[in-house]
Order: C-alpha cells, then structure tokens, then sequence
C-alpha cells in the first residue's frame, strides 16, 4: 500500500493513549513510505493524524471542502491539499487517492465515512482493506452491534469478516497489507443480482 485514508475526529478528547496511537500510527505509515489521506482539517485528531506525519518527514495529502477552508479549519502545511465543492466530493476523492481505510476515534462525520466506504466495499465497488482501530476500546459496541446484525441474520459473515480490528496500529497495517476480499465476499453474490 502506497496511501491510507485516515478517518477521524475534528475533535480530541486529550486521551493520551490516543495520541500514542496517532504517533505510533503515523510512524507505521512513514516507515512504510506509506502517504496519508484524511480530511484536510487542522483541527482535533485530524491535526493530530497531518502533524504525526509531517513530523516524521511523510506525506499528508488533505481534501477538504471549501466552506470548511471558509471557516479556517483546514490545515495549511500539507504535502497536498485537494479543496472540493461538497462532502459527497471529499468522500469520493479521499477513496480514489487511497489504497486503504483506516478509522480512528471520531463523531457522527467519521462513522458515516466509515460506513459508506465499506457499504462500498460490500457492494464490490472497490477492494480496499478497511481498519478499525480500536483504541481503549472505543469501537466495541460498535463492533458488537455488527455481530448483531450477523446473529439477526441481516449481515453475512463473510461481509462482517470485512472490517479488520486491532488496538495496535503496527498490526492493524499488517492485517490490512495482507487483506484480499474474495469475489464470494460480496453480499449479492447469491442473490442473481450479478
């Protein structure tokens, strides 16, 4: 992988393990000359996620839309930085310029990212690994909710199986280097929709 989107926050809560992950997350990804994708914010974990990369002399490519550049939230020392009509666009464009999702800690902005890329993925739309990482248990309901939905029979397996999860960002890339969705791993495989 040559670029991971980074979803997350535009808000921090001062958890310094949290910020451990940040840093340990970025060092992963330079290490690996592996460029960052996020939201082009300068604000929260966001600003966090851009200035761990920098730091480390990597890459940090933001897309942004421009009323957010409007109110001053965009960060102005990137690598790259890609400014948008409108969320839908951002979303589009962070999906195309990555080669993997990675979601941190965040509100409502970053489960909706979250979520339609991997709708995405579940569709067949792209075959990009997606991560959870799970810092202090942040995602844990989340992710039982998911088993839920598999025990409820309204998500198979297969597809449940597609959201990769560690709390240790050194394995969460490894997990995701080695991610390989299977054509069966699509939802409409056995509904003749194909």
């Amino acid at each position: 992988m040559k670029s991971i989107c980074v979803f997350c926050g535009a808000n921090f809560n001062g958890d310094p393990n949290l910020k451990q992950a940040v840093d340990l997350l970025a060092e992963v990804m330079v290490s690996r000359d592996i460029a960052l994708v996020f939201g082009g914010g300068k604000v929260g974990v966001m600003g966090l996620m851009a200035d761990a990369v920098l730091a480390r002399g990597g890459k940090a490519i933001g897309v942004i839309p421009g009323f957010l550049m409007d109110k001053e939230v965009g960060h102005t020392s990137l690598t790259e930085m890609h400014i948008v009509d409108n969320m839908h666009q951002r979303k589009q464009m962070m999906n195309d310029l990555c080669e993997g999702i990675i979601t941190l800690p965040g509100g409502f902005g970053t489960l909706e990212e979250f979520f339609e890329v991997l709708t995405w993925l579940q569709l067949g739309l792209h075959n990009k690994p997606i991560g959870v990482l799970n810092v202090n248990g942040f995602y844990d309901f989340l992710l039982k909710q998911m088993d839920v939905m598999v025990e409820q029979r309204f998500l198979k397996p297969t597809n449940r199986d597609l959201v990769l999860t560690s709390a240790d960002p050194v394995e969460l890339v490894s997990l995701m280097a080695a991610f390989d969705a299977k054509p069966d791993d699509v939802w409409f495989k056995d509904r003749n929709l194909t």
